[in-house]
C-alpha cells in the first residue's frame, strides 16, 4: 500500500508519496503564481492548483511503481482562502487568499458584532474567510448572487478530488463560521456574516475518510477504484501531523513566508483578546493555538531582493557565534502583523541607520526583528496558560543555525532541529491518508521525528536579548504614530 500527502501552498504545490509504514518514497513539486491586482489584495486561480496537482501526480506515477498501490489520499492547504463556486460547480472569481487585507472593514465590523468571538473563539482577522464574503457582497454583488458553494483551498482539492463538497475541521476552523469549541458550522455566525449552511461543505474531522477518487481520476491514475481521500488539515494542522505534535504543549516554530509559533492542546482554551488563534487540530478531541506573524522569511527574502544577494549568503556572512543585538533595529510589519497587535495597516521599518550601517547590520537587524516579533506570539501564547517547555524548528528558514540560536535566546526555550526533509505538512496530510484508509492508533501514526541538533539558549547573551526586546515593543506605539 501507499498513500499520497498533497500540500497546497501559496506558492506551489508538493505531493509527497508514503508506504504503509510512512516512510517517504518520493515527491514532485510544482510552482505557480500569487496575483496582486492592487495594493493589499492576493488571488490565486484554483486552476493553476488543478494543473499543478496533475503535473505532480504524473511524474509520481512515472517514477515510483509504488504509486499503483495507492490506497489513500490527504491533503493540506493554505488557510482562509475563498473558493466561490456557482450552482454547477464552476468557480466564479479567483481565490481571495490568506494575505489579502483588502477586507479590513469588514473584518472589523464582524469582530465587533455581538457574540462573534465568544462564539468563534478568535478575533475577526482581515485574512479570515468570512469577511471575504462581506467584501464580496458589497463590492460584487452580481458574484455573490451566484455563490452556491464557498470552498477553502484544500477543500477544492477535495471536491476536484472526489466530487464532492467536503471540508476537514482544523481548516474551517479559519473562517470564522465554525464553532470552534464544538467542531461544527455555527447557524448564529453564519448568520451574521449573512452566509447560509447550505453554502457550506460538510464537515469531516480530518484524520476520517471525506469520500473516495473520482473513478475517471483513478483510471487516469493508474490507480484501483476504492482509493479513500481524508478530511486533510490546514496548513499548520498538517504540519503539526508531520512532526506528531498532539500532546498538551508540544509544538513548533516555522520560519516560512509567515512565521508561526503552534502548540497543540487537548483542551478549548481560546483567547481572542490575545490575537491567538485557537483551531480544531486535524484529528477528533484535539486543538491548538498558534500565534502568527505575516513576515518571518519574507522580511529576509525581501532584504534579498533590495541587497541583490542570496538570503543563505546574507546569513552566512554573520558567521556561526550569536552576536548581541546590534544598533540597527527592524520592524518586520511588511504585511501588517497579527499577533499580538491585530494590525493590517502598519508596516515595517529600520530605525538606527547611519552612514556606516553595512548589509550585515541590516541582515542582523532583520533577523533579531523577526526573533521579536516571534516573541510576541510565544507571550501571547503563554497568557492562555499553556507550558512550552520547547519548540522544533520547520520551514526554509530553520536552515540558518544562527537564526535559531537567536529565536532560542529570544525566547528562552531550546529549540529542537528534526532530521531529515520530511517533517512538515506534506507527511502530515499522507499520514491523515493513512489513518483515513487503516484502523491505526494515531499514536503509531502521528509520531515525532529523530533530532539531530538541540539549539539552546545562550544565557550570555539573554539579558542583552531581554533589554533589546523591551526597546523593541517599547517603540512600536511610536512607529504606529508616524505611519
Amino acid at each position: 500500500m501507499s498513500f499520497l500527502g498533497i500540500d497546497l501552498g501559496t506558492s506551489g504545490l508538493r505531493a509527497l508519496l508514503v508506504d504503509e509504514s510512512g516512510t517517504p518514497v518520493g515527491s514532485a513539486q510544482r510552482e505557480y503564481g500569487v496575483s496582486n491586482p492592487r495594493p493589499g489584495w492576493s488571488e490565486q486561480d484554483p486552476a493553476d492548483w488543478i494543473i499543478a496537482l496533475d503535473g505532480a501526480v504524473a511524474e509520481l506515477r512515472s517514477q515510483f511503481p509504488e504509486f499503483a498501490a495507492l490506497k489513500g489520499i490527504g491533503v493540506a492547504g493554505h488557510m482562509h482562502g475563498a473558493t466561490l463556486l456557482d450552482v454547477s460547480g464552476q468557480v466564479l472569481r479567483p481565490c481571495i487568499l490568506w494575505n489579502d487585507v483588502r477586507s479590513e472593514k469588514e473584518a472589523a465590523l464582524l469582530d465587533g458584532a455581538n457574540r462573534v468571538r465568544e462564539v468563534s473563539g478568535n478575533i475577526v482577522f482581515p485574512g479570515f474567510t468570512a469577511p471575504k464574503l462581506s467584501w464580496v457582497r458589497n463590492n460584487e454583488p452580481e458574484i455573490f448572487a451566484k455563490i452556491d458553494k464557498v470552498l477553502l483551498p484544500a477543500a477544492f482539492l477535495n471536491y476536484y478530488l472526489t466530487g464532492d463538497y467536503v471540508a476537514d475541521k482544523s481548516d474551517s476552523s479559519g473562517t470564522s463560521w465554525l464553532d470552534v469549541g464544538k467542531r461544527n458550522w455555527s447557524d448564529y455566525l453564519l448568520n451574521a456574516g449573512q452566509m447560509r449552511l447550505d453554502q457550506m461543505p460538510r464537515l469531516v474531522e480530518g484524520s476520517e475518510r471525506a469520500g473516495t477518487l473520482r473513478s475517471d481520476l483513478a483510471a487516469q491514475w493508474g490507480v484501483g477504484r476504492d482509493v479513500v481521500v481524508a478530511g486533510g488539515a490546514g496548513d499548520n494542522a498538517a504540519a503539526a501531523c508531520g512532526i506528531g505534535a498532539l500532546d498538551e504543549g508540544a509544538g513548533f516554530v516555522s520560519l516560512g513566508t509567515s512565521g508561526v509559533i503552534l502548540v497543540a492542546r487537548k483542551r478549548y482554551a481560546a483567547s481572542p483578546d490575545a490575537a491567538v488563534h485557537t483551531f480544531c487540530h486535524a484529528v477528533p478531541g484535539h486543538w491548538y493555538q498558534m500565534g502568527v506573524m505575516l513576515s518571518a522569511t519574507d522580511s529576509l527574502n525581501w532584504l534579498s531582493r533590495i541587497t541583490g544577494k542570496p538570503p543563505a549568503d546574507l546569513t552566512f556572512a554573520l558567521g556561526k557565534k550569536l552576536q548581541p543585538p546590534g544598533t540597527v533595529r527592524f520592524f518586520p510589519y511588511l504585511s501588517g502583523e497579527r499577533t499580538p497587535h491585530n494590525d493590517s495597516q502598519i508596516r515595517g521599518g529600520f530605525t538606527g541607520l547611519s552612514t556606516g550601517t553595512t548589509t550585515k547590520d541590516l541582515t542582523r537587524a532583520v533577523l533579531e526583528g523577526v526573533a521579536f516579533g516571534l516573541r510576541d506570539s510565544f507571550q501571547a501564547l503563554q497568557s492562555t496558560g499553556v507550558n512550552i517547555q520547547g519548540l522544533m524548528a520547520i520551514g526554509g528558514g530553520s536552515a540558518s543555525i544562527y537564526w535559531l540560536k537567536q529565536i532560542a535566546t529570544v525566547l528562552d526555550i531550546p529549540l529542537l532541529v528534526p532530521s531529515g526533509r520530511e517533517f512538515g505538512a506534506a507527511l502530515g496530510a499522507a499520514r491523515l491518508g493513512l489513518l483515513a484508509t487503516t484502523d491505526s492508533a494515531l499514536s503509531d501514526v502521528l509520531t515525532a521525528p529523530d533530532i539531530s541538533e538541540t539549539i539552546a539558549p545562550e544565557t550570555r547573551l539573554s539579558a542583552a536579548m531581554e533589554d533589546a526586546y523591551g526597546a523593541f515593543r517599547n517603540a512600536y506605539s511610536g512607529l504606529r504614530q508616524i505611519q
